[in-house]
């Protein structure tokens, strides 16, 4: 009894004590919030069923669960698995785990969820680090038991294998045509149209072909053509840059002849690269009319060579690299009493122009070489912050757009509609056939959006400032852990160029923006 006394044998008294037991209540429920990722590989009216299908599922198996909720369903539509970036909802859901909106995601299969292992495990393993579990209904994984990591790698080992025997199996079937001769063609370069896998002369573009071959026998420079062409046809303006007026000059296209097998595919992960003969190439003749001359070609082939050698002869790897910090000219190299120096133009031609002095062309390599070296060493602490921000600020960016929240509102909405319509189904108040077409219209209707969504938040410049930085990152990241000499395919590749701020500083701009100052020693 509470508060009562009790005598004990040694005549000391002690206070009773009456435990209290807890009052039984239901126990508390733990609510999970769950994401439900679905893909089809291609846009075909079975697929498109399919991804209806699964997303039918998932509403369902959530709808009167009382222990998980669906947060939302992320499905990619028409894009293949092999590669994770490319999925733009896959990529969606790992940022809302990321910032805690979802502690655990259900899959038909791995297969479904990715198709390289290699991505796979580490997802996983980063979704794992954040309390967030994955369930493969397929196989029956559960990523919660750490034991089927093991299972998930031989799972995820076996769709990498299927994947890359589709992609055999397509290889091998262009190849055979390519041996053949009865390949089609794939794409028109300017001056041609292309209709029912066969090219035709565009009569139009076809004379301005003609008249970039006779500027450059003329002597004009691939820039000087690409601008000319840029103002005098302005409505084909995207075509004349740099490199598409190289690209004009040395087609095999334009004689009527066509190569396959300029580029070739490699193996996961999947990437395209120009074949330099690590395979073979077939060349085919006569496979649709010609726009220029065989021998005017050849002429142009010739001129295109000897340009190059010429260049090659004065260019090494800090040339028009270098500028003057006082009078901003740039550097040139020199040959002086055996030893190789890079000075100012201004200070070369007048001492009294410019007050900058000339450097040792291995000094500015040794400074080039420490610079790396602290920036492979600081690797992490460095990139992966820059860019968690950089996307911060992007997405921060655009938080009060009207037209970009407008859209955001109206896939919530489009994604509302669809769980209404599988409540709706579930109960028998709408049919099979009503659903599915309504459904996937919905559903095109969100992709739409997002893709508005895509165009209003790419701005070019940055988009393209955060490509170059992250180059910038993978060469850091590839590149040796230690270089004895200066590696000039590496300095082309990180420096865009370089600052002589004084005889005793260099100031590095790396490609997208990242400065770094070096003291020369």
């Amino acid at each position: 009894m509470v508060g009562s006394e009790k005598i004990t044998k040694g005549g000391e008294k002690m206070q009773a004590v009456t435990v209290i037991q807890p009052k039984l209540t239901d126990e508390k429920i733990s609510i999970k919030r769950v994401a439900a990722y679905c893909r089809v590989s291609t846009d075909s009216a079975d697929q498109l069923h399919s991804f209806a299908a699964q997303m039918r599922h998932y509403m369902q198996k959530f709808s009167d669960s009382p222990t998980e909720v669906l947060v939302d369903v992320y499905a990619d539509e028409g894009v293949s698995g092999v590669s994770a970036e490319k999925r733009t909802e896959f990529q969606r859901m790992l940022k809302d785990c990321r910032n805690g909106k979802i502690n655990r995601i259900v899959t038909k299969s791995i297969s479904r969820f990715a198709r390289n292992t290699k991505e796979c495990l580490e997802t996983v393993r980063e979704l794992r680090s954040l309390g967030i579990t994955i369930y493969f209904e397929k196989e029956g994984i559960d990523t919660a038991n750490i034991a089927d990591e093991f299972m998930i790698t031989l799972m995820g080992g076996l769709a990498q294998e299927e994947s890359v025997s589709m992609s055999q199996n397509m290889k091998w079937s262009y190849q055979k045509r390519f041996q053949s001769g009865s390949i089609k063609a794939f794409s028109a370069p300017f001056g041609y149209e292309l209709k029912d896998g066969k090219l035709y002369v565009q009569m139009e573009q076809a004379e301005i072909v003609k008249t970039v071959y006779a500027l450059f026998l003329n002597g004009w420079g691939y820039e000087k053509i690409a601008a000319y062409c840029q103002n005098t046809y302005s409505q084909y303006k995207e075509a004349f840059s740099f490199f598409g007026i190289r690209y004009m000059l040395s087609n095999e296209k334009y004689i009527g002849d066509s190569i396959y097998q300029k580029t070739y595919t490699t193996g996961i992960p999947y990437k395209k690269v120009q074949n330099k003969g690590e395979k073979d190439q077939y060349y085919l003749s006569n496979t649709h009319e010609a726009i220029i001359e065989p021998e005017l070609f050849q002429t142009v082939q010739n001129l295109i060579a000897k340009r190059q050698f010429h260049n090659e002869k004065h260019i090494y790897p800090l040339s028009k690299k270098i500028y003057c910090g006082v009078c901003k000219s740039i550097y040139r190299r020199k040959f002086t009493r055996g030893k190789i120096y890079w000075v100012c133009y201004q200070h070369d031609k007048n001492a009294e122009l410019c007050s900058s002095r000339r450097i040792p062309e291995q000094k500015i390599y040794n400074t080039f070489l420490r610079l790396f070296h602290k920036l492979k060493q600081n690797y992490s602490y460095l990139f992966p912050p820059l860019f968690s921000q950089l996307q911060i600020l992007k997405d921060k960016q655009y938080a009060g757009n009207e037209q970009y929240l407008q859209i955001n509102q109206e896939i919530a909405q489009c994604r509302e509609q669809i769980h209404v319509m599988t409540r709706l189904k579930s109960k028998g108040f709408l049919d099979e056939k009503k659903f599915l077409e309504q459904t996937t219209s919905l559903q095109h209707k969100i992709n739409r959006q997002q893709k508005k969504l895509r165009d209003i938040t790419k701005s070019e410049e940055d988009d393209r400032q955060i490509e170059m930085l992250k180059d910038v990152a993978f060469t850091i990241e590839k590149a040796p852990n230690l270089l004895v000499d200066f590696d000039a395919e590496l300095f082309e590749t990180l420096i865009e160029k370089i600052i002589v701020t004084n005889q005793t500083t260099l100031k590095f701009y790396l490609y997208g923006g990242l400065q770094f100052t070096e003291e020369l020693k």
